[in-house]
């Protein structure tokens, strides 16, 4: 009993001291572990290897450099048909949409009216006829009988004025005649020009009142065709100085619609406004174009395209090695240490999928063609060297 008594806060003791120690090499164990991971975090992370890319010489060309404006198609003659007499439309006598020559028949208008006050002034005439030739005879008796003194002087002059006054009712009367003849030819409408003619806008029956200035239908020229557009002032100058004329005229331009990548008819310059426009600094062009095929309509946009300069050497790249930042373009230049440079440019026109470079590069400079996404400013890159001349990317 006294040993037990005595051993008992021993092992008490002893297994206070193991959990103790076992504490202290716990708190041991995971400082060095935390001392591994450190050390293995400063490790330093490999960097990527450098992206892939195509790069080439800006192709060279020799092309004629032009300048696009938008413009309107319109008709050379644009005619409103309107009536000239007053009546009800008997006939129309043409197809919607159809091509019409100068002369056709278009409309028929209620004649009887006309020709009744035709016959009425075909009877008034016949009067004044008849007074006219009564005042002559009778004058030139009058002529015989002042010889002979057996009329005074006053009687003959009455009768040498009732001549000229029937001579007026008959020229009045004529005049009247001519006024009903016309007004019975007005009853048949024709066309104006040739051309293509719209819709009827009345048909048979309907009352046309010249009061009203009713448009009975439209009649438009196809054939040649007009185009006009807004050049500034500074391009205008320019043309004069490369084509050596100030008014322009019959200078070529060609033209393409809204459907066209390329031009595809061809033409002329034939007017160019005396009057810029102050607003807008503008002065308006006029091209006319032959169009046997009347594929170009009044109303249509169309690109007006104007040569810019002769024939010249140009750099061109793909349309797809050129970026856009904000309002400006740019292109990604490899330098002699593969390192990237970028680089601001100036767009020319396109030209069989490739785009004039005016300004930014020279012919020495390698540039990126494939691979823009994966390029940062001033990045390493490990470039492949390509010939667009015959790389079926420009193609």
């Amino acid at each position: 009993m006294l040993i037990a008594r005595f051993m008992t806060p021993l092992i008490r003791q002893k297994k206070r001291y193991s959990i103790e120690m076992l504490s202290f090499f716990s708190l041991i164990l995971s400082l060095m572990l935390t001392a591994c991971n450190n050390a293995s975090d400063s490790t330093p992370p490999q960097a990527p290897p450098p992206p892939n890319v195509k790069v080439a010489h800006a192709m060279s060309k020799e092309i004629t450099q032009w300048d696009d404006y938008t413009g309107r198609i319109e008709a050379v003659n644009d005619v409103q048909v309107r009536a000239r007499v007053s009546g009800y439309i008997e006939k129309v006598s043409f197809t919607a949409g159809a091509s019409v020559k100068k002369g056709d028949l278009l409309f028929v208008i209620d004649s009887k009216p006309y020709k009744s006050q035709l016959n009425y002034a075909n009877a008034e005439q016949e009067k004044a006829k008849v007074r006219y030739e009564l005042a002559k005879n009778e004058l030139a008796r009058a002529e015989k009988l002042v010889a002979e003194k057996a009329i005074s002087i006053e009687e003959f002059d009455m009768r040498s004025h009732a001549v000229r006054e029937a001579s007026a009712a008959l020229q009045s009367a004529q005049a009247n005649v001519y006024a009903a003849q016309l007004n019975v030819s007005y009853c048949e409408i024709r066309a104006p020009i040739s051309g293509r003619i719209s819709r009827e806008l009345l048909t048979e029956g309907n009352l046309v009142n010249t009061s009203d200035n009713t448009v009975l239908t439209t009649i438009v020229s196809l054939d040649p065709i007009y185009v006009y557009v807004d050049v500034d002032e500074r391009s205008l100058l320019h043309y004069r100085a490369q084509h050596k004329q100030a008014t322009l005229n019959g200078t070529p331009v060609s033209l393409s619609l809204s459907d066209e990548k390329s031009p595809s008819f061809q033409g002329q310059i034939d007017y160019v406004s005396p009057k810029e426009e102050t607003k807008t600094g503008t002065i308006t062009l006029r091209g006319v174009f032959d169009n046997p095929d009347e594929l170009l309509i009044p109303g249509f946009f169309a690109r007006l395209r104007i040569q810019k300069n002769a024939p010249s050497p140009v750099l061109l790249l793909p349309d797809k090695a050129i970026g856009k930042d904000q309002t400006q373009h740019f292109v990604w230049v490899v330098k002699d240490d593969n390192q990237v440079e970028y680089r601001k440019v100036t767009l020319g026109i396109s030209d069989n999928n490739l785009r004039v470079i005016s300004e930014g590069i020279s012919p020495q400079d390698w540039v990126v063609i494939e691979g823009l996404q994966k390029i940062r400013p001033n990045t390493q890159v490990n470039p492949e060297h390509i010939d667009l001349a015959i790389s079926p990317a420009t193609h």
